[in-house]
Order: structure tokens, then C-alpha cells, then sequence
């Protein structure tokens, strides 16, 4: 069973810049790929950024040339990079991994994009 640890978020002006990170730990674990999701209030929870086994990083329009999603092998650790970040970022962000159904969730974190 992964755990995943998430870290980061907060309150940030707009324009501003945050980092989410995402630890895993359990038995042999070892992170290929990551995931991270959002949820906004009264909204759906929406894929933002993706990276693959093969290192293949995919985004969602809105936040394209902003986000940058990246791993840590060495520390089984996936990070969010977040830039100019726009109130209409402002959610609650999650990691998963491994990309399956049923792979494990962080405990999500509160973004707040606000002046």
C-alpha cells in the first residue's frame, strides 16, 4: 500500500508562485509517474498535470506554460511547480499515485489565490 504525503500550498497573491510536493512511502515503493488533481468549490475534481513512466508530462489548458510537474526518484517525492498563478487556481490540490483505479490519494492541500 503507498501512502502519500502532500506538502506546500497556502495563500498567494496572484502572480505569485507555490510548490506542492507529494512524499510516498510503503513497502518497495518506488514512483514511476504522478498525477495531481484539483477541486475547485462546487465543481468537479479536474486532472491539472500528469507525468508518465516514459517522463511524458501532460497539462490541462488552463494552466499550460504556468505548471511544471516533475519527480524525485531518489526521494520518491512528485512536486507541482505553480507560476503566475490566478485566482481561478484557487482549490484544493491532490496527488495519485500509481495511475490506476484505486492507486493511493494524498491528503490534499488548500491553494488560495487571492490579493
Amino acid at each position: 500500500q503507498v501512502q502519500l504525503l502532500q506538502s506546500g500550498g497556502g495563500l498567494v497573491q496572484p502572480g505569485g508562485s507555490l510548490r506542492l510536493s507529494c512524499a510516498a512511502s510503503g513497502s518497495s515503493v518506488s514512483i514511476t509517474a504522478m498525477a495531481w488533481y484539483r477541486q475547485a468549490p462546487g465543481k468537479e475534481r479536474e486532472l491539472v498535470a500528469l507525468i508518465s513512466p516514459a517522463n511524458r508530462t501532460t497539462y490541462t489548458a488552463s494552466v499550460k506554460g504556468r505548471f511544471s510537474i516533475s519527480l524525485d526518484y531518489a526521494k520518491n517525492t512528485g512536486y507541482l511547480q505553480m507560476d503566475s498563478l490566478k485566482p481561478e487556481d484557487t482549490a484544493v490540490y491532490f496527488c495519485t499515485y500509481p495511475l490506476v483505479p484505486g492507486g493511493s490519494w494524498g491528503q490534499g492541500t488548500q491553494v488560495t489565490v487571492s490579493s
